[in-house]
């Protein structure tokens, strides 16, 4: 009898329920739910519907029941820094409000009278973004501050699914990392920054690592979805489950995690936290047995994922693509320029930097997202020379996984501006990544390196050489 693992894997624009088991020692996946996911405006502010979330983690469980596969374990994974902020009854405090949102504007300002950005970055190794769990609790604080008075809990967004499905609350390490509040030599939470800031120490519990066992599934959870299994702590931030599944086989890889943001970096045994570091953009995010992601945080595909949606709803990415590279436009964008992070029209503020740089204004679909590639490409080569020079290595393959690794134009954009081989694949590396943990967790996999090995054995991957060949 077939051993089944689900891994519940929700992104900024839409989430998956992916089954996995194994046979003759390949990973076998497949999709059986899908869902749209967004920020919608409640009340002025950018929010997510975590109620309609966990509904859909349900109808996508009572799914696998239906096709007769009810896996033995599941976890959720999610974007980073977002959390809830729950009171004694555990009961959410205020609206869901996303890291889009304006709230933190300033917020930094508050924190470096507290502490500095070097100060900081020297404790947790975490690059300052206005939208991280650090600002955002400070925004709660001036806005809300009854909230935070109230609240006997905060659970990290996919922490907050775990608890919903199992009623356990666990805080795991990858997820909790993001927020810019753990201490890189503890790797617990920064105790004595959070009395520093006079963030309330008793929301905040002991941090969990990938594998750990959660719970079984809660009675009424269990009577819904028809089913009981397991629920392990995967990699919860989506980009370390990603990480864990690069198909490589020698250690010390560059990555590009493509998706609604880029990430791209290395895995390194230590943190760099000096300022240098710090002054370069990079930041160390915690990932699987205590490894660091030492990487650049881009933009990513949400630009072109934003003008999909004003412009084509209809088209498919791979249309898009094909258009985009007949296009000749020259015209590129800083894609880690504020004005794209949460534009009423991305496609204006596309059009407005180009205009206000003095560079091709895009007037079409195929032209603004030839743009938009062409800029990401630029973007990639730039991080790559930061990369080589802060690890004082040579890098010749780019490895990117994730639904960004299915744009063949991106991929052969990127061979051709750095200059290096690009290894694009698999495309459902967060899932795979989520999935992963809970086998290794099973006694499918001795450790890391055998995962790694099945997951190149198991799934397409595609390499492009500069010279626009695909191998």
């Amino acid at each position: 009898m077939e051993r089944y693992y689900l891994a519940v894997d929700i992104g900024a624009s839409s989430g998956r329920h992916m089954l996995a088991h194994m046979e003759d020692g390949i990973m076998h996946l497949e999709e059986v739910y899908r869902f749209q996911n967004g920020m919608q405006e409640t009340d002025g502010a950018l929010c997510w519907d975590f109620d309609r979330l966990f509904s859909e983690i349900k109808q996508g469980m009572k799914r696998c029941r239906e096709i007769g596969k009810v896996p033995v374990s599941m976890g959720v994974d999610t974007w980073g820094v977002d959390f809830v902020l729950l009171d004694e009854k555990d009961r959410v405090l205020g609206p869901c409000v996303g890291y889009r949102d304006k709230r933190t504007k300033g917020m930094d300002q508050k924190i470096e009278k507290v502490i500095s950005r070097e100060k900081l970055y020297e404790r947790t190794g975490i690059q300052k973004q206005v939208y991280n769990t650090i600002y955002q609790l400070q925004a709660v604080r001036e806005e809300h501050p009854e909230y935070l008075h109230r609240a006997e809990s905060m659970l990290m967004t996919p922490d907050y699914f775990h608890f919903l499905l199992t009623g356990v609350k666990k805080m795991e390490y990858t997820i909790a990392t993001t927020g810019q509040l753990i201490d890189v030599k503890t790797n617990d939470w920064d105790w004595e920054l959070l009395e520093l800031l006079r963030f309330p120490k008793k929301i905040f519990r002991s941090v969990s690592v990938p594998g750990t066992f959660a719970g079984n599934l809660r009675e009424e959870v269990k009577r819904e979805v028809g089913f009981d299994c397991k629920v392990i702590l995967p990699a919860s931030h989506d980009t370390g489950s990603a990480v864990l599944a690069v198909p490589a086989g020698e250690e010390d890889v560059l990555y590009i995690s493509s998706g609604t943001w880029s990430l791209m970096g290395v895995e390194r045994k230590a943190p760099d936290c000096s300022v240098r570091s710090m002054n370069s953009g990079f930041t160390n995010e915690g990932g699987y047995g205590y490894r660091y992601r030492y990487l650049r945080n881009i933009m990513g595909l949400w630009m072109i994922q934003s003008v999909k949606k004003e412009l084509a709803p209809d088209l498919s990415y791979a249309q898009i693509c094909e258009e985009a590279e007949r296009e000749e436009i020259a015209s590129l964008v800083d894609c880690n320029d504020g004005s794209f992070l949460a534009p009423k029209s991305m496609t204006k503020a596309i059009q407005d930097f180009c205009r206000n740089t003095g560079q091709q204004v895009p007037k079409t679909l195929s032209e603004t997202a030839a743009v938009i590639y062409r800029s990401l490409a630029k973007c990639y080569t730039d991080t790559l020379g930061f990369m080589e020079e802060m690890t004082g290595k040579h890098y010749e393959t780019i490895y990117v996984v994730g639904g960004g690794s299915s744009a063949d134009y991106l991929n052969e954009l990127t061979a051709r501006y750095t200059k290096r081989k690009v290894s694009a694949g698999p495309a459902e590396a967060t899932a795979i990544g989520n999935i992963a943990v809970q086998m290794l967790g099973d006694g499918v996999f001795g450790d890391l390196s055998d995962a790694r090995r099945c997951i190149r054995e198991s799934f397409d991957i595609r390499l492009y050489t500069p010279d626009k060949r695909r191998v």
